[in-house]
């Protein structure tokens, strides 16, 4: 069995009630293996010689509301390969456990923290404290808990990372209803799976999931009918020759611009009913078409 030599965090924030995992590492595809999460019950991260039935059958445990050390040593001390196998925990009450087993390739370790835990195999050493004190820092910050996971990921790849390189990367934060049209828990589920620098990209991609799917601060909309004239030029930049300026925001230029959020995926935003519009929304818009 070929080894994922890597580096994760899982974590836990009880304001949002979110549970997360991400993870880097030289291994195709990383974050399909590596990556568990359930609302309500806690998040895993299975690596080294990886033993997937960690996931599924550690998240069905943890929902019972056993914690995460007790649901580590039941995981491991039925497991014959547990000397080669690491894993990382937090548990619905937000507690942390890790273990990493005598056989993981050096270096290897983990670091338990409040509500969070790094681990990782066959790193440059330094590389988990690096994540545990970034992933501390920006917490107490702006943003949610997708954005701290991955600037942890950015530090551990900064203090020296996976050893052989790097390849893939993801990062999984679950919440109740959460997801997409809300009929299930899977908030923020990206993945690189093949990419030289795939840290970098994921931040890309939680970047533009922020657009898409993030929530609107009531101070930063804008009433429709003071940027009519605006949206009226962008809609012409976008092909819709036959909306003239009049400056007014009228049905015409409502089901223009109704149309254009839909193109660009930008619906979960604005629903085309709202007399106001996101200021995030029209400053991508006039970004691109303008």
């Amino acid at each position: 069995m070929r080894p994922i030599a890597t580096f994760s965090i899982v974590a836990h924030d009880p304001l949002r009630d979110e549970w997360g995992v991400a993870v880097q590492s030289k291994f195709l595809a990383v974050a399909s293996v590596v990556s568990w999460a359930r609302a309500g019950a806690g998040a895993i991260a299975t690596q080294a010689r990886a033993n997937l039935n960690y996931g599924p059958q550690g998240l069905d445990i943890l929902e019972d509301g056993i914690s995460a050390k007790q649901t580590i040593k039941k995981l491991t001390s039925e497991d014959d390969g547990r000397d080669y196998r690491q894993v990382g925990i937090v548990d619905q009450q937000g507690k942390a456990f890790a273990y990493t087993g005598s056989a993981c390739k050096a270096w290897a370790g983990h670091l338990i923290g409040e509500a969070y835990a790094c681990q990782g195999n066959i790193l440059f050493p330094g590389t988990i404290e690096a994540m545990a004190e970034q992933f501390e820092q920006v917490r107490v910050g702006e943003g949610e808990l997708a954005d701290w996971l991955v600037a942890a990921l950015k530090a551990g790849q900064a203090a020296g990372g996976d050893s052989r390189g790097r390849q893939s990367a993801g990062v999984l934060v679950v919440r109740k209803a959460g997801g997409y049209g809300g009929n299930n828990d899977r908030y923020i589920d990206l993945r690189v799976d093949d990419d030289p620098e795939p840290i970098k990209k994921l931040q890309l991609l939680l970047d533009k999931h922020h657009l898409y799917y993030g929530e609107t601060n009531p101070g930063d909309l804008i009433p429709l009918s003071e940027i009519a004239a605006e949206i009226q030029g962008i809609l012409q930049a976008a092909g819709h020759a036959n909306i003239p300026t009049t400056g007014a925001f009228d049905e015409q230029t409502r089901e223009a611009l109704k149309l254009l959020v839909g193109i660009e995926n930008l619906e979960e935003r604005w629903n085309g009913k709202d007399e106001r519009i996101d200021k995030v929304v029209f400053m991508f818009l006039q970004g691109k078409y303008k």
